[in-house]
């Protein structure tokens, strides 16, 4: 695969990532050189990272525990506080080695440590890979509530090495595809119909660079989000409200991202069905592409109220309004989009039949 240039960053594939890291380090000569881990990273991704660097550096691993609700400032300072006491400086760099919430963090962390650190990302999820390899948003979440804290600052580079994905389990490579899933209901029809045809980890491997490229392409037009990138968070405006509410509630299993916005697109169709003529035979292609892949979740009424709640908390809002992006035909989006409170619970008694 060639790299992608995005911004003032390469996106870097399979062995000419390990050519590029090593070409890095040998001209930067970094006073230490930090890889943020979780325990699965430190386990199943770390050796075989490790055997693929050439040269004599000084290297510190620092291991954070995994998964969303460790997302937090606690761990930040943490991390903070090892570096401290490791000798970092402003000459060190960190490698994260990780998921989303790894990458997320880690980038985060960097950012802020003695004003800025570089930092260099090496996603393993399916879901790092095509969404937090691009974009350069870093941060950390404020209780149950998703990414509220946390800049956009780009990386020295990044580094897709699809191997990894091997390390996981189906319900995580499932979770990272909804994203791509995604990528193709706001940007490319065609690209969707043959993402509906991806049955195993190999063929889902294959469009790797496709997400990537559509996720950059849009990225590039608008950095800071300001406009056209909104569209990259359909089906967010619910599935992260839906996401934390099963964060934080003690009486539900825990959500996977992908798992919620996999809901947060169905319902969000049936918005773009009645509110932007989303015909209804692509709304029925949407709900059924996502349910045969993604199991039904219940909701109570209380559940739903709860969930709206959280919306008002989504980034995209602005002026106290709640914005969604929602679809006019698969890969024709459009944004700052407002709800009538109304339509809401037909959406979730659409979701629910």
């Amino acid at each position: 695969m060639d790299s992608i240039i995005s911004d003032s960053y390469a996106v870097h594939f399979n062995e000419e990532a390990f050519k590029a890291l090593n070409a890095h380090l040998a001209d930067k000569k970094y006073s230490i050189v930090f890889i943020l881990v979780d325990e699965n990273t430190h386990e199943l991704c770390l050796p075989n990272f490790m055997a693929e660097i050439n040269g004599d550096y000084q290297f510190e691993i620092i291991e954070i525990e995994s998964g969303e609700i460790n997302k937090n400032i606690e761990t930040c300072v943490g991390v903070w506080e090892a570096l401290s006491e490791l000798g970092a400086d402003r000459k060190s760099v960190m490698i994260n080695l990780g998921g989303g919430v790894l990458t997320d963090m880690g980038g985060f962390i960097a950012s802020t440590f003695k004003r800025g650190i570089g930092f260099i990302n090496v996603p393993t999820t399916l879901l790092s890979m095509v969404d937090a390899s691009v974009g350069g948003k870093t941060g950390v979440d404020l209780g149950a509530l998703k990414n509220q804290i946390g800049v956009i600052n780009q990386p020295v580079m990044v580094l897709v090495v699809p191997d990894f994905l091997d390390t996981l389990e189906k319900r995580q490579v499932i979770s990272g595809f909804a994203e791509m899933l995604k990528h193709g209901l706001v940007q490319s029809k065609t690209y969707w119909d043959e993402l509906k045809c991806a049955e195993s980890l190999e063929d889902m491997k294959n469009h790797i660079l496709t997400s990537i490229q559509i996720k950059n392409k849009v990225v590039l037009l608008d950095p800071t989000e300001q406009n056209i990138r909104k569209i990259l968070n359909y089906g967010h405006t619910l599935g992260h409200a839906i996401e934390s509410y099963f964060l934080e509630s003690e009486f539900k299993d825990m959500l996977l991202h992908g798992e919620a916005i996999a809901i947060g697109m169905i319902i969000e169709g049936y918005l773009s069905n009645k509110l932007l003529g989303l015909s209804d035979d692509s709304l029925n292609d949407i709900k059924s592409t996502f349910l045969n892949r993604y199991d039904k979740v219940e909701f109570s009424n209380t559940d739903i109220e709860s969930i709206l709640k959280l919306m008002k908390y989504d980034k995209k809002n602005s002026h106290g309004k709640v914005n969604f992006v929602l679809l006019k035909s698969i890969g024709e989006p459009e944004f700052d989009i407002e709800i009538p409170i109304e339509l809401f619970n037909e959406a979730f008694a659409y979701y629910k039949v």
